[in-house]
């Protein structure tokens, strides 16, 4: 259960996952997918004419698509609760506990003297605590509904990234009715290592080129594994406050500021070289050529 642990950023190298076919195992990476998952001859004419379709979008489950943070937040007080405990007043040391590992939060944050045996205990309690009280989620973060409304309309691709199991993650999906805007739900079932495995699996599920694919991350390190899959990332400030979220593509303060343009501005740019500094060249008249011939 990967609901109160650090995930991995990913692919800082390269590195993929593996998956298996009749033939053996198959190694996927970012370098791989961008090449096989090109578009063929007739989906190129399409896209040429309908361009946005060209795009896969990627949204993070955990306070992007729905508010989790409240609940995450509940659940070390209902543990802390249960075990006779106590939960720092101080709003810092709350954040972080939503952000780092149980293992982490109980040692260095809660400092809880528990012998390690206890520690599992206490970790499966607080997922049990986090499952038992996600059907009280009923409302996706705002704005999210038109946006997605949009991107249907203009026959972008959807997918949904979490650690939930794919049971709780359709209830929940279906419960805050945005299930029939996600045509790929990656979940604890996929098995992915990290973040960048997530996101790398939502592109193969939605038949997109990594490099196609735009993510929809709170936090920063969502942002550098999107960057490390040659993703887009658009960030929603929230959780962390916008100079957190300065290596995003594109910081948004609600999904009400999002229009289908964006996406086309965030790719109208795209190029090997478009971010690397340049030096202005400032054009000179030729001298005019002298004839030192006569030529009539």
């Amino acid at each position: 259960n990967k609901l109160f642990m650090q995930e991995a950023i990913g692919a800082e190298y390269g590195e993929g996952f593996e998956t298996f076919r009749l033939d053996g195992p198959l190694k996927v990476d970012v370098d791989f997918l961008n090449d096989r998952l090109q578009e063929g001859f007739l989906k190129r004419i399409r896209y040429a004419m309908k361009p946005d379709e060209a795009y896969g979008l990627i949204f993070s489950w955990d306070d992007v698509v729905a508010n989790t943070g409240a609940l995450k937040l509940n659940a070390w007080k209902q543990l802390a609760l249960e075990e006779g405990k106590e939960i720092p007043p101080e709003a810092d040391a709350q954040k972080l506990m939503l952000y780092a590992s149980a293992d982490h939060v109980l040692h260095k944050i809660l400092r809880w003297e528990t012998i390690e045996s206890e520690v599992d205990r206490l970790k499966l309690r607080l997922s049990q605590i986090y499952y038992d009280n996600l059907p009280k989620l009923r409302k996706p973060m705002e704005g999210l509904e038109e946006w997605l409304d949009a991107v249907s309309t203009a026959h972008i691709p959807c997918a949904v990234v979490s650690s939930l199991d794919r049971r709780n993650m359709v209830d929940a999906l279906e419960r805050i009715g945005l299930k029939k805007y996600f045509q790929a739900i990656i979940s604890e079932e996929d098995g992915m290592e990290s973040i960048a495995h997530r996101f790398l699996s939502a592109a193969v599920k939605l038949d997109r080129k990594p490099s196609k694919c735009v993510v929809f991350e709170d936090d920063p390190r969502g942002i550098t594994a999107a960057h490390n899959c040659t993703m887009m990332a658009v960030a929603l400030i929230g959780s962390h406050p916008a100079y957190d979220l300065g290596q995003a593509d594109l910081a948004v303060g609600s999904f009400n500021e999002l229009s289908v343009i964006n996406l086309r501005r965030l790719f109208a740019n795209k190029g090997s070289t478009f971010m690397d500094r340049q030096k202005q060249i400032i054009e000179k008249t030729p001298p005019k050529r002298k004839l030192t011939v006569d030529t009539i």
